[in-house]
């Protein structure tokens, strides 16, 4: 059966109206606001509307404890239509995540952790014996529509005495499988200065703005040069937000020596998602408002950026003809205070609320 419906009096974040006709899971025309028909009209009148949001960064696996969530909690409920799992999973587990995508209305994909075992401990690459690379490369070819890379957590209660060398296989199994690496950092050692070296074009450091004494800037809030040099070799940076990876004081450095935004995400698990200091993409999205980025910038790193990164274009981008990936939010004024991973809080005088997303055919309110 044919199902086209419209929505109605949307706004992009160039503050142009339009009313957006989906058609059948497809994006059918985007015309004058006021003007578009369909089986059912959806008045979003002073709602903005984005390509869908893209959380590169969050933990799906919810079989896992801390680390862990279901697919929608941290997905079409937070008004993010693409999630990409930063690791929840090794070779002996990826086969049911990738199955859990099936039962799921978020897009998923996701990074393959190195270790065997995932995050079914927290220190998974504190034994090298964990690391297969012949059962990583196996998993990465067999489930290639979902891995989009390798996921290697480079701080010490994740390695413990293996220090760097995970980080070298995991550069080896970058090389033979042609996938990109998700690098987390965080407490010493490794030195930051020996990590991020280590780090190519097209791989991502998360965590970047983590506020822990082996971050990215020195006392003065300088950036390392270690820092400067990655990002002249096309490093992405990506946020990472979590329970202990995001300093309002370090994202100020960065934003004063206009370093970023590459990426904004969550790192969300159930754990930090009701208690905070993450709670929501829109949370997190807020503070970057805060910190004086505008909505354009802000809405870009979780949409045109990411969909970039992941070399699928139309996850980023409001065309006729591609599917339907849509989030409907507003920007509300009123003061609201934001908490970093530090602890430290911030009062901000604006901040962005979801409304909604359409994914596979369906307008899901928020």
């Amino acid at each position: 059966m044919n199902k086209r419906f419209v929505l109605r009096n949307v706004k992009h974040v160039t503050e142009e109206k339009v009313d957006i006709v989906i058609e059948d899971g497809k994006i059918a025309e985007v015309t004058k606001p006021g003007s578009a028909n369909g089986q059912k009209v959806f008045d979003y009148s002073g709602a903005y509307v984005s390509s869908g949001w893209i959380d590169l960064h969050v933990h799906a696996f919810p079989e896992f404890d801390p680390y862990g969530d279901k697919i929608d909690e941290i997905g079409v409920k937070q008004g993010v239509t693409t999630i990409v799992d930063a690791g929840s999973c090794g070779a002996d587990r990826i086969a049911d995540l990738v199955a859990s995508r099936e039962q799921s209305k978020t897009n998923l994909f996701a990074f393959l952790n190195i270790s065997r075992i995932g995050l079914k401990r927290v220190d998974e690459l504190s034994n090298l014996e964990w690391i297969d690379k012949k059962k990583a490369a196996e998993a990465a070819n067999r489930y290639k529509e979902v891995v989009v890379g390798l996921k290697a957590r480079i701080s010490k209660s994740v390695v413990r005495e293996s220090g760097i060398e995970p980080l070298r296989i995991a550069r080896e199994l970058s090389s033979e499988t042609s996938l990109p690496l998700m690098v987390h950092i965080g407490s010493a050692p490794p030195s930051i200065e020996d990590v991020i070296p280590l780090l190519e074009k097209g791989d991502v450091v998360t965590h970047y703005l983590n506020g822990k004494s082996n971050n990215l800037f020195d006392e003065n809030g300088e950036p390392l040069q270690v820092l400067l040099d990655a990002i002249d070799r096309g490093v992405h940076l990506d946020v990472g937000h979590g329970t202990a990876s995001f300093s309002f004081k370090i994202a100020e450095a960065a934003k004063r020596h206009q370093i970023g935004l590459d990426t904004i995400s969550t790192d969300i698990y159930r754990g930090n998602r009701l208690n905070g200091p993450v709670y929501s993409m829109a949370n997190v999205l807020s503070k970057f408002l805060y910190l004086g980025y505008s909505l354009e910038e802000v809405i870009a790193a979780v949409t045109t950026h990411a969909a970039n990164w992941l070399k699928k274009p139309e996850l980023g981008r409001i065309k006729v003809g591609d599917p339907a990936n849509l989030t409907l939010f507003a920007v509300q004024d009123g003061p609201v205070t934001l908490t970093d991973s530090e602890g430290e809080q911030r009062v901000a005088e604006r901040r962005i609320e979801t409304k909604g997303v359409v994914v596979h055919d369906e307008l899901i309110e928020c």
